[in-house]
């Protein structure tokens, strides 16, 4: 009996390759292709019925618009915007930040809040709040660790700043709802900061801010004391100025540990990882051939403790592309004809599986994990 219990066990042993989680695989449905400068994709439930929606913000419409899941039906949020850069969703209200240009001469900066008229399918109201040059990125943050969530702000860059250097300190900014005025984390960034990340990087139950700039990789965190620490996490590309540092960042697992993938430099070609080891951040390049590097996430897609990543790139051939780790990194295609400008990561249909939402210039996708 006892040799019958041993070889039963080592088949077992022998048949757990077999048994690993498959590649991840996705059937992708198009959503709408009558966008005009697609930026950002956000996933929220903005009529509280369950499911997760889609806001697909897109800087040549004058319209915010959210697309309702299941059906996917078109609804207006605001109106009579113009230049729409990102939108943050905290609690009922969105945080809109509009009059976008690279050039800080040019770049208004609006941050506006949306406001709900009772249906959310309706019209929503648009309340000026700040204005800030080249107000950029907008994140919800539980910095307080209260279950009480802030708006992050992170310009592109300061209000001097032009090209091509980008010369000048470049603000990070937060709101506190319901008093909106602008409160100042740190200017100790300097150049183009084109990438945050909200993330609870300690395990302290409160949320911090890493930001992916010319500068390279910082983590800001706020203190008990309520004052701000500023990190260098890692230098990103090591190149010269302005062809420095990283351009947007993404935190993954490997089994248990933990590694940073990032794309470098700004509107960069290189996907790069970072893992921890001898008290530093090991930089790993795994790929240098996108073209204009936008958008980049790390999530575990098929179930197997190993996060993949998840990276699109604007320019020809314009693609999203899907990594995954099984001793070393391999690219697949996601999507060959897809110059994602932004994805998020979601369960959209709640079947249990992983799914992606990705935007383009056009276009708004939902790829189905199965």
């Amino acid at each position: 009996m006892r040799r019958l219990f041993s070889l039963l066990f080592d088949l077992a042993l022998l048949a757990l390759p077999l048994l690993a989680a498959a590649p991840p695989a996705f059937t992708e449905h198009t959503i709408t292709s009558d966008l005009k400068g697609g930026y950002q994709v956000v996933v929220a439930d903005l009529n509280h019925d369950g499911r997760p929606d889609l806001i697909a913000l897109a800087s040549g419409l004058h319209e915010l618009v959210w697309y309702e899941n299941p059906g996917w039906q078109r609804h207006v949020l605001a109106a009579n915007q113009n230049r729409m850069i990102n939108c943050a969703v905290v609690g009922d209200e969105i945080v809109l930040a509009s009059e976008f240009a690279n050039q800080a001469k040019d770049s208004i900066g609006m941050v506006s809040v949306l406001r709900r008229n009772g249906d959310p399918r309706e019209p929503w109201t648009a309340t000026e709040i700040d204005r800030l040059t080249t107000s950029h990125r907008l994140r919800v943050a539980d910095i307080f660790g209260n279950g009480k969530p802030v708006v992050i702000n992170a310009a592109l860059t300061g209000a001097a700043a032009s090209a091509p250097d980008y010369r000048d300190q470049t603000p990070l900014v937060y709101y506190v709802p319901g008093e909106w005025k602008r409160r100042v984390i740190s200017t100790e960034n300097s150049g183009v900061v084109h990438g945050i990340l909200i993330a609870d990087w300690d395990g302290t139950g409160r949320d911090d801010v890493l930001t992916a700039s010319f500068n390279g990789i910082h983590l800001f965190r706020y203190g008990k004391d309520g004052k701000w620490t500023r990190k260098e996490v890692a230098k990103g590309d090591p190149a010269a100025w302005p062809k420095s540092g990283s351009s947007d960042i993404a935190i993954g697992h490997l089994g248990k540990k933990r590694f940073l993938a990032a794309i470098e430099p700004w509107h960069g070609n290189q996907v790069a990882v970072y893992t921890e080891g001898s008290g530093k951040w090991e930089r790993e390049v795994i790929d240098t051939t996108l073209n204009d590097g936008h958008t980049i996430q790390a999530a575990d897609l098929n179930g197997d403790g190993n996060a993949e990543i998840v990276a699109g790139f604007r320019g020809a051939p314009r693609s999203v592309y899907l990594y995954t780790y099984d001793k070393q990194w391999t690219r697949t295609v996601l999507d060959k004809d897809m110059g994602a400008a932004a994805c998020a990561i979601a369960d959209l249909n709640q079947d249990g599986h992983t799914d992606i939402a990705c935007i383009d210039s056009t276009r708004l996708k939902w790829y189905e994990g199965r």
